[in-house]
């Protein structure tokens, strides 16, 4: 009887042509090279990642190759650097459609077609392909052509009428908050869809809206509206069912801890955590409602005990009491945090240009296959000759004459 061959990664036999860019594609393809895909990345040194042109850069120094921001987040990833607007490059780029299991992109709708790599395109030329298309607000319909990033998203999805001071205006959230959670969806289903080609033999289309995903995370707004007729609103750092809650000033410069507390049985614990001042049997604070009726007086008078504390103190004590309570932890303390190291959530790879340098590893542990750090973040173009040579299968002659031709770039010497 034929052994069963046990595997060491997740996705070691899938292979993914990778034309996305920033964070909403790039952060599906992460998912899969972590967990041993082979993920080739194309790109071109004046049609770059735009996560190469952003700060922080190596030693202050503008590159294509020392954003440390791209590099944070593409690690065991191949970069092969084709000229897509090049007729040879577009074949080259088949060609490796032709290899691949899995092409991922999230240009705007109808850039792949103009490059005459649409889906039904790839489908003629490999009919088992699953493409993976992750866009703004989908593929079709009449807003899905708008233009935008994950920034913009945060607007449409509603997220921005919900972030803020109920008496000033919508505060953006720092980040383009969908690019980082819709790939997990888009991972979810193209999962299903390895599953199913597995099974079929047949390929598929998946199409991801980023608006459609952020809605997931609006539910109870969107219900209040639907079911109620009732619009909610900005409530800065307040919750309708707790409090005290809120992010309360500790000692120390600019330190704060973030507090909850939802049930009478917490508010026991934390007026008993507090050393119970003389304030807490006044009635205004007797119950959830009449605290939240005072609840700006509630919170001078919890921060006027939180300021003689560090934010690491008051978040130990907090705990102690069985209070929900954690600190407002800066980048260093992210960074530093002994939770996260254990996680191995930073990965330490030699960067080539960046040189020693933490990549971004995975949420999630899987006991017998685990996610790996392999190789780092590559340069633009670092391995053109390895993937035409090794992976498919190209002569010295054939990869020299593109060159010539400008269809490809080798090595990725761009600093």
């Amino acid at each position: 009887m034929e052994e069963k061959r046990i595997r060491k990664s997740v996705f070691e036999d899938v292979k993914v042509a990778d034309f996305s860019r920033i964070l909403a594609g790039p952060g599906i393809t992460k998912f899969l090279a972590d967990y041993g895909a082979t993920v080739v990345r194309v790109e071109w040194p004046s049609q770059p990642d735009l996560l190469r042109l952003l700060l922080p850069f190596k030693d202050g120094k503008p590159g294509l190759n020392r954003s440390a921001f791209f590099a944070y987040f593409n690690a065991n990833k191949y970069s092969i650097a084709i000229n897509l607007t090049h007729p040879s490059g577009q074949e080259l780029a088949k060609k490796l459609v032709a290899w691949a299991d899995i092409v991922v992109e999230n240009f705007a709708p109808g850039v792949m077609e103009q490059l005459s790599l649409g889906y039904e395109e790839l489908k003629e030329l490999k009919p088992d392909i699953i493409m993976v298309r992750s866009s703004n607000q989908g593929q079709t319909g009449p807003h899905s052509k708008h233009p935008g990033f994950g920034h913009h998203i945060n607007a449409l999805g509603g997220f921005l009428h919900f972030t803020g001071w109920p008496d000033r205006e919508p505060s953006s959230l720092m980040p383009a908050y969908p690019d980082f959670f819709s790939p997990l969806f888009a991972v979810s289903v193209l999962i299903a869809a390895l599953d199913h080609r597995r099974k079929t033999g047949r390929g598929q289309l998946i199409d991801i809206s980023q608006l459609e995903v952020s809605l997931q995370f609006l539910a109870a707004p969107l219900l209040e509206c639907e079911v109620n007729g009732a619009e909610s609103s900005r409530m800065g750092n307040a919750s309708p069912c707790a409090a005290p809650h809120g992010v309360y000033r500790c000692k120390g410069d600019n330190r704060w801890c973030a507090i909850a507390v939802f049930t009478e049985q917490e508010w026991q614990a934390f007026c008993r955590a507090i050393g119970n001042p003389a304030w807490i049997q006044h009635p205004k604070f007797a119950t959830l409602s009449s605290r939240k009726k005072h609840e700006e007086e509630l919170n001078r008078l919890v921060e006027a005990w939180t300021v003689n504390f560090t934010a690491e103190e008051v978040m130990s004590l907090m705990q102690e009491a069985g209070i929900a309570a954690g600190v407002v932890q800066n980048g260093r303390d992210v960074y530093l945090d002994p939770q996260l190291k254990y996680r191995q959530a930073f990965w330490v790879l030699p960067h080539k240009v960046i040189g020693p340098f933490s990549h971004l590893g995975q949420t999630s542990w899987l006991s017998k296959t685990p996610a790996k750090p392999r190789m780092p973040a590559p340069c633009l173009g670092e391995h053109t000759g390895y993937v035409c040579k090794q992976l498919l299968g190209m002569s010295e002659g054939e990869i020299n004459k593109l060159v010539a031709d400008g269809a490809i770039l080798l090595g990725g010497e761009l600093g």
